[in-house]
């Protein structure tokens, strides 16, 4: 199913369709890559469509783009390159500086290079991140480093960043251009901060969501206001907009955080279970740790202390026995109330019920 063809539909898809998964392949063309890759589910393709409606254009215009400026003589390079464009995954951020400006205004070329460059950042950090969390599948293909090695990686995501600084130096707006370097650099910050609190039992939830809003988030809210700004948005506008992505960036990684111990790897398309491994702690077990009796605490304690290998599949059974489960749910709904409610004062349009149907999916998705 060509999802163009009901690209139209920008209707708002209701939870209950919301599953299935998306095999990230560039195998269709720019078109299909971004308007439906090869799916296991027709729903997911219709959901992509629905989510992307009005911007579809303008989505296979960044992917023309960042084809085009990922490219190296060195062939071996170039395969690289090639497998590292499929591990973005939904191309959430690009779709967000697009509606943005549409709900505000009109969208340009400008849009389309910003798009690719924060889509450059994104990938860059994803593919750093998998070297930190060992994990061998993203988007259901092997990670870089599973399938050449972390010295590769490394080098990966730093070419990447190299590239979208270099595509930004181009911009005729030094304001977006600072923009674009000053997210980067929190995104970093926010990355060595979970870091540095690996194993750290003792964060607590405000912890927790600052190091979400630098990590995640900052990308989103960027995003939003880049979006907006470019189209000639207001400052009530652009602020708006960035409360938007600010909250929905928050939202979608406790959704990535229930899913990395309620999800399947088959249906979310990449390695699961790495969080409590590698010992990140998120949501779940922060609420785990703060309800516990005494005894289950202790416990808790030494399975989250104990070989990484045996984590999840011992914690579980607390997570299932406390409200922790229910309560990342109704955390990340939380979060996505305040986009919902970021975006009141912008007028009603297909690009605005897009940002909202986005708002849906990130607490509702399975992939």
């Amino acid at each position: 199913m060509d999802l163009t063809s009901v690209a139209g539909d920008t209707s708002r898809p209701s939870a209950a369709h919301q599953t299935g998964s998306i095999d990230e392949s560039n195998a269709r063309g720019n078109r299909e890559r971004l308007s439906g890759p090869r799916t296991k589910d027709k729903v997911a393709e219709a959901l992509l469509a629905k989510l992307y409606g009005p911007i579809l254009g303008e989505l296979v215009a960044v992917e023309q783009q960042l084809n085009s400026e990922l490219q190296s003589p060195y062939e071996a390079i170039g395969q690289l390159l090639r497998h590292g464009t499929q591990l973005g995954g939904k191309r959430i951020r690009p779709a967000l500086v697009m509606l943005s400006g549409k709900c505000v205004g009109e969208t340009t070329d400008m849009h389309v290079t910003l798009g690719s460059i924060i889509e450059m950042v994104h990938t860059a950090t994803l593919i750093h991140d998998d070297v930190l969390d060992e994990a061998e599948v993203r988007r259901h293909v092997s990670t870089v480093n599973a399938k050449w090695s972390n010295h590769t990686s490394i080098l990966l995501g730093d070419y990447l960043f190299s590239q979208a600084f270099c595509l930004a130096a181009k911009l005729t707006s030094l304001e977006a251009c600072q923009w674009v370097g000053e997210a980067a650099r929190l995104v970093c910050e926010g990355e060595m901060r979970q870091v540095l609190q690996r194993d750290a039992l003792d964060i607590d939830e405000e912890t927790y969501f600052d190091i979400l809003r630098g990590k995640t988030a900052e990308l989103c809210r960027v995003s939003c206001e880049l979006g907006a700004r470019t189209a000639g948005g207001t400052d009530d506008e652009v602020e708006a907009m960035g409360t938007f992505g600010n909250a929905l960036g928050i939202a979608f990684q406790i959704a990535d955080d229930f899913l990395d111990l309620w999800g399947s790897d088959e249906t979310v398309g990449k390695t699961l279970g790495t969080d409590i491994e590698q010992g990140k702690i998120t949501l779940p077990i922060i609420r785990l740790l703060s309800v516990a009796d005494p005894k289950t605490h202790a416990r808790a304690l030494e399975i989250l202390k104990g070989p990484s290998d045996k984590r999840v599949e011992a914690i579980l059974p607390f997570l299932d026995a406390c409200d922790a489960r229910a309560y990342t749910e109704a955390t990340a709904q939380r979060f996505r109330q305040v986009a919902v409610d970021a975006l009141a004062k912008i007028p009603d349009s297909a690009a605005k019920e897009s940002l909202l149907a986005i708002a849906d999916f990130s607490v509702e998705r399975r992939f």
